[in-house]
C-alpha cells in the first residue's frame, strides 16, 4: 500500500506517495537479516543452507524460534518505482498502526494531521 507521510500532500497534484506499507511473515523477516543469517551459516548444522533448501528452511525455523522473530506490518519511506530510502520499520499489529507510526516519525513537521487514507 502506498501512502503519504503527510496526509495534506494527498491533495497536491504534484506530490507522490512517499510511504510503502507491507506485511512480512516471520520467515521473510528472518531472510532480511543478513547479519543473523551469517551468524547461523557459521554453525556446523547449517553450513549447507545456501545450497540445500531443506537445511535452509531448518536454519530459518531455528532463527525464528531462538530470536523470537515475528511477522507483521512494516513500512519504509520511498517513492513509487524507486528503491526504499530507509530500512523497514516494524513489526506492527496492523497496517493502520504502521501508517500512524510512519506519520508520527516522518521528517515533515505537520501538526494538524488530517484523517488518513
Amino acid at each position: 500500500m502506498q501512502a503519504y507521510s503527510n496526509p495534506k500532500r494527498k491533495h497536491d497534484p504534484h506530490a507522490l506517495p512517499d510511504l510503502e506499507i507491507f506485511h512480512l511473515t516471520a520467515s521473510e523477516v528472518a531472510e532480511r537479516d543478513e547479519d543473523l543469517i551469517y551468524e547461523y551459516i557459521k554453525r556446523h548444522e547449517y553450513r549447507l543452507a545456501p545450497m540445500n533448501s531443506r537445511v535452509r528452511e531448518q536454519m530459518f525455523d531455528a532463527m525464528i524460534a531462538e530470536n523470537n522473530i515475528t511477522g507483521g506490518w512494516f513500512y519504509w519511506y520511498c517513492f513509487p518505482g524507486c528503491m526504499p530510502d530507509s530500512d523497514a520499520y516494524g513489526p506492527f499489529e496492523s497496517a493502520a498502526a504502521a501508517l500512524q507510526d510512519a506519520r508520527d516519525n516522518a521528517a515533515d513537521d505537520f501538526s494538524d494531521n488530517e484523517e488518513g487514507e
